[in-house]
């Protein structure tokens, strides 16, 4: 591979220093995210350019883009840690975090709360349950007692059997005493 020249190397550095640029004001290509494959791709550079490199004797040199790939990561993470994020998926990503946790608070209250109506619900209908079955035993006793007693007087509830010159006749009569 050929060795890059003071002239190319200039231009590189400043297409890199444009693509940086641009992908922390967040003008990201759509699909891509902040880091480094993005700048290589907006700058025309390889990405290994921004990596330590080992030499034959295995000693490590700086890659020719290294310096501008840290300050491009130190800038992200300052934004970051300032608040601000320049990933739009990111931003994405961080706000369906936050809906999603609100989601499932809510969604635990309501199952609460319906826990708690069931528990209701099942307390009224077993205490309407009891008193109506109360209800039913003190019908039983009262009409046992009647009969025993035999105090109990059967009316008619239909009007044509009243007698006449009750309220209830059909006569049309009106009842002694009246004007």
């Amino acid at each position: 591979m050929p060795r890059l020249n003071a002239q190319d190397k200039a231009s590189n550095e400043a297409a890199v220093r444009a693509a940086m640029e641009q992908i922390l004001q967040g003008n990201l290509p759509p699909g891509a995210k902040a880091d480094l494959k993005t700048l290589a791709q907006l700058s025309g550079v390889t990405r290994t350019g921004f990596y330590a490199k080992r030499n034959r004797d295995g000693t490590s040199r700086p890659g020719a883009y290294q310096h501008l790939a840290e300050e491009f990561t130190g800038r992200l993470q300052a934004l970051q840690d300032a608040g601000e994020i320049v990933d739009p998926r990111a931003a994405q990503l961080e706000r369906l975090k936050k809906q999603n946790a609100e989601l499932t608070d809510r969604v635990a209250r309501r199952d609460a709360e319906v826990a708690k109506l069931t528990e209701f619900r099942t307390l009224a209908i077993s205490r309407l349950a009891a008193q109506y079955d109360e209800i039913e035993r003190l019908r039983s006793m009262l009409t046992q007692q009647a009969e025993a007693a035999d105090v109990v007087t059967r009316l008619s509830l239909r009007a044509k059997d009243a007698p006449p010159g009750s309220c209830s006749s059909d006569s049309g009569d009106i009842p002694d005493g009246g004007p």
